[in-house]
Order: structure tokens, then sequence, then C-alpha cells
């Protein structure tokens, strides 16, 4: 008799930043989110389950030119962030299997950059060149698309076990629904407080990183990039 199976659903906007050992480290890349994978596939409460799939979430980057608010052209696919985000799809894409997950980002108008919101918080009167001010780009869709594969894999009983890889609250719903369906649910927090529903509605939450074998030094960001 097949043991039980298990799925990864992977929040990309969430492990962009939280998976690396330090903030200084290059872009996550395909090396390190297959270490990530096999770490899991280790973890003792997977004991004598198979992988059915890994799911990574992220947004397509941007490709428009808009014109900032001093008259000069912004050019989203000219940018280093364009080129790290296609360079990472495209590697991850390729691990075996991966299935990619996209939802969308939107730009809504010019922000303050919180790092010099920091810098004028003393100051009674802020004037803020246009030179400072940044697209307001938000995403869209991916805790949706996270929420619907959770309800597929646990109501077709694709998976046994979900882990999830996420700081979104949003999920709790889907989180209750897995469980409701007869799933485990492994909630990966990767070091991150996140609301309480998210520890109430999962069966485990690791919660460090300690866990986690990571790629030798230097084997990461070894790709040129622009």
């Amino acid at each position: 008799m097949a043991g039980p199976s298990y799925a990864i659903l992977i929040d990309g906007g969430f492990v962009k930043y939280t998976l690396k050992r330090k903030r200084s480290d290059p872009p996550i890349d395909d090396a390190l989110v297959q270490a990530f994978v096999d770490s899991i596939g280790r973890l003792s409460q997977l004991d004598g389950a198979r992988l059915h799939r890994v799911y990574f979430y992220d947004t397509k980057p941007l490709t428009r030119k808009i014109t900032r608010p001093d008259g000069s052209i912004m050019d989203f696919a000219a940018s280093k962030s364009h080129a790290i985000s296609t360079l990472q799809h495209q590697t991850i894409a390729r691990l075996p299997f991966v299935a990619m997950r996209f939802g969308e980002l939107s730009e809504r108008g010019w922000k303050v950059p919180e790092r010099i919101l920091r810098k004028q918080k003393n100051v009674a009167n802020v004037t803020i060149p246009a030179g400072d001010l940044e697209p307001n780009v938000q995403q869209k869709g991916v805790d949706m698309r996270i929420g619907l594969d959770i309800a597929t894999l646990t109501i077709k009983q694709q998976s046994d076990i979900i882990v999830l890889v996420t700081g979104d609250s949003d999920l709790v719903p889907a989180m209750k629904l897995a469980r409701r369906e007869g799933a485990q649910v492994i909630l990966v927090t990767l070091g991150q407080k996140l609301k309480e529903a998210m520890y109430d509605h999962a069966d485990v939450v690791l919660e460090d990183k300690a866990w986690i074998s990571y790629p030798a030094e230097g084997s990461q960001g070894d790709r040129a990039v622009g």
C-alpha cells in the first residue's frame, strides 16, 4: 500500500526575503529552492511520505513604461529587479516536480519609500522631492491561487499533507478546509511571527530555519543578471 503524499506550497513573495540566511545574501535561486525542498522532504513528519508536487507562487514582473512625476520615463523591463525575477522564474520552473503559479502586479500611482519616511519622522514640515517617489506596486491573485490549490489537493485527495510556506493570514480559511477534509497542514514560518490564527489551524508549525540544509557558500548567485 502506498504511503501518504505531500505537496509543498511556497509563497514566492514570502520566501524571497525570509528564506535567505541573512538579508545581504544574493537573491534566492533554483539551488536554494531545491535545497529547501530537499530539507522539507527529510522532516520526520514526512517519514514514508512521497512528494506529489511543489507549487511555487509569484507574480511576473511589470514590463511597461511609466512617466515619473518629474516627467522622466521609468522602464520596468529594463530594471535589475525584472532581470532577477525573470531568471528566478525560468530556473525554478525547471526543477523536478515544480509547478509555477502566477498572480499579477499592478501599478497604482506613486508612494514615499519607507526609508524616506523614517528619516523624516521627527520633521514638522516635510518636502519630498519627486525623484524620491517610487511606484506603488501591488500584488494580486497569489493568495487566491494558493487557496484554490489547497482546496483542490485536499478535496480530490491528491495530497494527504500540505506543507505551506507563507505568512499570509488570508489563507486561514483554506487551512481550515484542508483539515476538515482530512489533510494535515504543516506551516513553515521561516522565523517570522505570524497572526495567531495561522498557528491555531496548523497541525505542525516549524518556526526556525535550523533544519534547513543550505547550499555551500558561494554556490548561490553565480549567474549573471542584467
